[in-house]
């Protein structure tokens, strides 16, 4: 990574517009928030940033990130998943607690925060585990982990579901007068045990054992009678079907506080990429049918689904590049999100660029209650901010990008739109491609 500007340092964005509306302005930055925004800032000692046909948007936020750190730093490290999301545009990152150790006490949980400070690139929240060692049968600390230096704000076994109803209902208990969050990965296990491929006429046709819809929707509907009954708030993790959409809309208008999120490849790709076999495109839960990402993107649309999250999961090649059934779930994300939004969302007219800073920023930050992401591009608010070129074309490699791993479904696949810079509290973190620096804060 390069070096980096000054933390103190001026920044002048000029020309850019906010939330892609109305007549250019400028936007001056100083001291970690927004100075002025107008057409004469007045000041010339600056780092300038011309931004002339490009949009201002809020920094985004992903609640879903797989950072690998600690015990598979051969596959990403919180240095190189923060770059990855600089230049992706993000500003805030949860990683997720299936690390080795597991994230389920206030050593890691720490650590990882504690990392993140040290890198600097984005504000890298940990995530706790719900459950010790991921195992789904005790409780892991949550309180100690809450109150600890890195202030775990959401729990999540990722990758596992929390399946057991008690171990569910009773974290959902604590995280309501923790004031915390509980973020559930709907898998029934049962129902998957061997599945590979979502359920439906193309596993069957290449002989991969099938994974259904229930398996998903009957964990998000027992998970919001549970929230309900505790008085709690859940958040569904990479929902993927067209009937947890109707679940969560259902809940929704029965005044329960549940909240979901979509990652873009959901949005994008359905299971006919599975003909070639190519492991690149397993993750979990499944790439579904065309129907089901026609319904994700209109629930996205409609805010029955909240927001989008990333699910990056680096792989190494050797967990990759093996035999389908063997291959590990899970795809990188973080610097193709922007793109893949503008792609299945702007351009059909489903979002404009307000709504995209709603799914990717304003509404991420407050399922999880930052106050300092996600805010109104106005003078006074934290620069946490994105610069994108919506005229921008990029072809995806996955060699090239900041990620250790290059396990990308998209690869050679060409987007609309790109992010030039990325500003943390003024700081400009990434701009033309590259990240920058660290700041090294306590």
């Amino acid at each position: 990574m390069s070096a980096r500007t000054s933390a103190n340092t001026p920044v002048l964005i000029k020309g850019a517009l906010l939330y892609g509306e109305g007549e250019p302005v400028d936007v001056l930055v100083a001291d970690g928030e927004i100075r002025r925004i107008g057409t004469d800032p007045g000041v010339v000692d600056a780092e300038i940033i011309d931004a002339q046909g490009q949009i201002l948007l809020p920094g985004f936020v992903d609640l879903h990130t797989h950072l690998r750190e600690p015990g598979r730093e051969d596959t990403e490290t919180i240095e190189t998943g923060s770059a990855a999301a600089a230049l992706g545009g993000y500003t805030a990152v949860f990683a997720m607690a299936n690390t080795n150790p597991v994230a389920d006490s206030v050593v890691v949980t720490d650590h990882v925060w504690r990392r993140g400070r040290e890198v600097g690139l984005v504000d890298v929240y940990p995530v706790g585990a719900v459950t010790v060692g991921l195992a789904g049968k005790q409780l892991a600390e949550m309180g100690t982990m809450a109150a600890g230096l890195g202030a775990v704000r959401m729990f999540s076994d990722d990758g596992h579901c929390v399946y057991d109803p008690l171990i569910m209902r009773r974290a959902l208990e604590y995280a309501n007068s923790l004031g915390v969050l509980i973020a559930q990965h709907a898998e029934e296990p049962r129902l998957t045990e061997g599945a590979i491929a979502h359920e439906g006429p193309t596993a069957a046709r290449l002989g991969l054992a099938g994974w259904p819809r229930a398996a998903e929707e009957s964990i998000v509907a027992r998970d919001a009678l549970l929230a309900r009954d505790a008085g709690a708030r859940v958040h569904i993790c990479h929902a993927s079907t067209a009937g947890t959409v109707e679940l969560v809309k259902w809940a929704k208008s029965q005044g329960i506080a549940i909240t979901a999120e979509v990652t873009p490849h959901h949005l994008l790709l359905d299971d006919s990429r599975l003909e070639t076999y190519d492991a690149v495109n397993k993750v979990n839960p499944p790439l579904r049918e065309a129907s089901d990402a026609a319904a994700l993107r209109q629930a996205l649309a409609e805010g029955i689904i909240d927001c989008v999250a990333t699910d990056h999961a680096p792989h190494a090649e050797q967990d990759k590049c093996c035999e389908f059934a063997a291959a590990r779930p899970g795809m990188l994300g973080l610097e193709t999100a922007l793109s893949i939004i503008v792609r299945t969302m702007v351009e059909p007219g489903l979002l404009d660029w307000r709504g995209v800073a709603r799914v990717m920023s304003e509404r991420p930050a407050a399922i999880v209650g930052l106050d300092d992401h996600g805010r109104p591009l106005e003078v006074g608010e934290p620069a946490n901010l994105t610069l994108v070129d919506p005229k921008a074309s990029w072809t995806v490699r996955g060699s090239e990008l900041a990620s250790i791993s290059n396990n990308t479904p998209f690869e050679a696949m060409t987007f609309p739109a790109r992010v030039t810079a990325t500003l943390l509290r003024g700081r400009v973190t990434a701009r033309d491609g590259k990240a920058l620096g660290n700041r090294a804060e306590a």
